[in-house]
């Protein structure tokens, strides 16, 4: 792993650690909370929280981030609706009939899920290590969301849990075509309006309102598992891309399980075990991946964060980390890279005729 990916990394993977506490704890609060009310004070926590940050930040310091322009309304709009209002609501009605632990490793789905959207909608390349990483997570999933005691079937808590990973996928690739602006801005959007929507949503339904106690521990774990890890996740993003940034997301049931086994005191089963070491392996294989050929870049015009001591921006003197609208000039090269903000160029498929024995022939796309 290079060094300059390795801080994109350890921010998926700390932002991982986040959301991965989210499951047990969230579970813990839907006896004192119903499930849309629950979803709503947890996004309200994420996006009240990062807006205090960001003030302070304004206070403090300049401003060195990219802010969101009029073309990035529709990809923020749809995370919004996506990951911000639908995908919650499903969630906290499906942990009702789900074990917290197994809940914290299905939500590895969203990985897989992210991914395949990734490749199939958004052309981004990904390389026979990070198809077996996906894979594995897959295999990881199935042992997971199989009610093996009722013959072949899957549980609707289950079920409910991959529907909700699949919204995420939707949110995480429309939020990766915004990641190079200020991830502060997107996530207190999305906190402040999912979360309100999903209030009046909870209100006009008559749920019951929770106590002072409960919504302000909502509040908190909202900022942590929804607001900080989403600021991390969609840092590494800029840097990563979606794919395997989602990947390397894998890794959140490891703080999803250890809470589990402390506060419900859960056993893990076998399949269980099984399905943790599928994941862990998984997210290794992706971390170790090194993804090098000779590409062209084209005239590429944009805005992000940066500093001029990088050598893909020295357009000027200024040695400060700031933002502003610079263009990069159309180059072909060859290095290791990842989908990041300057590397999301499509991969030429080439099909290959390949003759084996007795005379049958072989396609293989590459």
């Amino acid at each position: 792993m290079k060094s300059s990916t390795f801080p994109f990394v350890l921010q998926a993977l700390l932002a991982a650690v986040f959301f991965g506490a989210s499951a047990p704890i969230a579970k813990l609060l839907l006896g004192d909370v119903a499930p849309i009310f629950l979803a709503s004070f947890l996004y309200l926590g994420s996006g009240t929280g990062t807006l205090l940050v960001k003030l302070t930040q304004r206070i403090r310091s300049k401003e060195a981030e990219a802010g969101i322009k009029s073309p990035d309304i529709k990809w923020l709009a749809g995370a919004i609706i996506s990951g911000g209002i639908v995908a919650p609501i499903v969630l906290m009605v499906s942990l009702k009939s789900t074990p917290a632990s197994t809940a914290s490793l299905l939500l590895n789905f969203e990985g897989v899920a992210t991914t395949l959207i990734a490749l199939l909608f958004f052309k981004e390349a990904i390389g026979r290590r990070a198809w077996a990483a996906i894979i594995v997570i897959t295999s990881a999933g199935i042992f997971l969301s199989t009610n093996f005691e009722s013959g072949f079937g899957l549980s609707l808590g289950a079920l409910g849990i991959i529907l909700a990973c699949v919204l995420w996928g939707v949110d995480n690739n429309f939020t990766r075509n915004i990641s190079g602006k200020d991830p502060l801005t997107i996530v207190a959007w999305k906190g402040l309006v999912a979360g309100t929507f999903s209030f009046l949503l909870a209100f006009f339904l008559g749920n019951p309102f929770p106590s002072l106690t409960t919504i302000l521990g909502t509040l908190a774990l909202g900022f942590v598992s929804y607001g900080l890890s989403t600021i991390l996740f969609i840092r590494s993003m800029s840097g990563l891309g979606a794919a395997r940034t989602s990947t390397l997301y894998g890794t959140a049931p490891l703080a999803g399980v250890l809470l589990s086994i402390v506060i419900f005191g859960e056993i893990p089963s076998f399949f269980f075990i099984i399905a943790a070491i599928l994941m862990i392996g998984g997210a290794w294989l992706l971390i170790n991946e090194q993804h090098s050929h000779s590409h062209a870049h084209t005239i590429l015009f944009h805005e992000h964060k940066h500093n001029h001591d990088d050598p893909a921006h020295k357009h000027d003197n200024t040695r400060e980390v700031h933002s502003h609208e610079h263009e990069h000039p159309a180059e072909e090269h060859e290095h290791d890279h990842m989908p990041d903000i300057h590397h999301r160029h499509a991969h030429e498929k080439k099909l290959f005729i390949k003759y084996v024995f007795r005379g049958r022939i072989k396609l293989r796309i590459v």
